[in-house]
């Protein structure tokens, strides 16, 4: 038991670091052309964070192990919401300063309410399980979503900020390590999580839940607490909500074209969850004048969720 808990601190490790690595290095890349803050915290940077998520639940998948797979996404996009933005939230209020921004939070809503009707579905009569078919309709929904944020970026203003570019040896250097850290530090993590979970006769729901989606969404926390002491609202939800995206329609989306996954309904809590906090965030941000999530509305967030993950351990128990 102790060379598991090792191992998965080990491998968390690896997977911080490797994503660190790989946003220092596609950073590197993208800041070359001049690329704006939201559009990198939409795209680079919440690749860069959802990167371990993406890693476990390609091992997850390829293992057959559908729980898993669900419980990281959902629980990590609940993490993202409740947690890491009430966090960042209580450390400055953060304020939608730009356009593209509110677009996105919506955006987030509807796939979400589009991946639970595909997970129970409701648009075919078949088994509860997102298909590989499920799998091409988000991968392609991904590749929209891409031409749609690099063509806002377009039509929008960036201002140029000075910037000392980085070699070509040392952004590939820090891409490639970083890719290493998180399939190793991937692998350590499922392959050990689960043998805890067998010990301890806990569910796979459980574990995917709470440990493995808290410990893949540390990037997502550490990037948004740091924007939000920088003051850089942008950064703090469009990491977030990017992340959020990019967990359903590409992490999703490659798992189950790795391997169909089946759908458990014990599930459509969580997923109520995430809509119902999701609907919050859109009624905090967009309603009043100042469009900010304030520390009071945070503070909601932080303990709704803290309660809840309560609950689900000690039910379990």
């Amino acid at each position: 038991m102790v060379i598991s808990l090792v191992l998965i601190v080990v491998g968390f490790a690896g997977l911080i670091f490797g994503a660190n690595w790989l946003v220092d290095g596609a950073s590197g890349l993208a800041k070359k052309y001049n690329i704006p803050d939201l559009v990198i915290g939409l795209t680079i940077v919440a690749f860069g964070t959802s990167a371990p998520e993406l890693v476990v639940n390609s091992v997850a998948s390829l293992d057959g192990l559908s729980d898993i797979v669900l419980a990281n996404v959902i629980g990590s996009n609940n993490f993202n919401l409740f947690i890491i933005l009430g966090i960042a939230g209580l450390v400055y209020p953060i304020t939608v300063q730009s356009s593209t921004a509110w677009r996105e939070i919506p955006i987030s809503l509807i796939i979400t309410v589009v991946l639970f009707g595909l997970a129970n579905d409701f648009f075919i009569n078949q088994n509860s399980e997102i298909s590989r078919l499920d799998g091409i309709i988000l991968l392609l929904s991904f590749i929209s979503f891409l031409y749609y944020i690099f063509k806002q970026m377009k039509t929008e203003k960036t201002e140029v900020v000075p910037y000392t570019q980085k070699s070509n040896i040392k952004i590939w250097s820090l891409i490639l390590i970083g890719f290493s850290g998180l399939i190793i530090g991937g692998k350590l993590v499922v392959d050990n999580s689960i043998g805890l979970a067998t010990d301890f006769g806990i569910s796979q729901k459980i574990i995917g839940l709470t440990i493995i989606a808290a410990g893949t969404s540390l990037p997502e926390l550490i990037t948004s607490i740091v924007a939000a002491l920088k003051k850089n609202s942008d950064i703090a939800i469009g990491n977030v909500v990017g992340s959020n995206i990019f967990n359903i329609l590409l992490i999703l989306s490659i798992s189950s074209l790795i391997n169909p996954i089946k759908y458990n309904q014990i599930f459509n809590q969580d997923f109520a969850i995430l809509i119902g906090g999701t609907v919050f965030l859109i009624i905090a941000m967009f309603t009043g004048k100042r469009k900010k999530l304030d520390r009071w509305e945070a503070l909601i967030l932080l303990a709704f969720y803290l309660i809840y993950t309560v609950y689900l351990v000690t039910k379990e128990l």
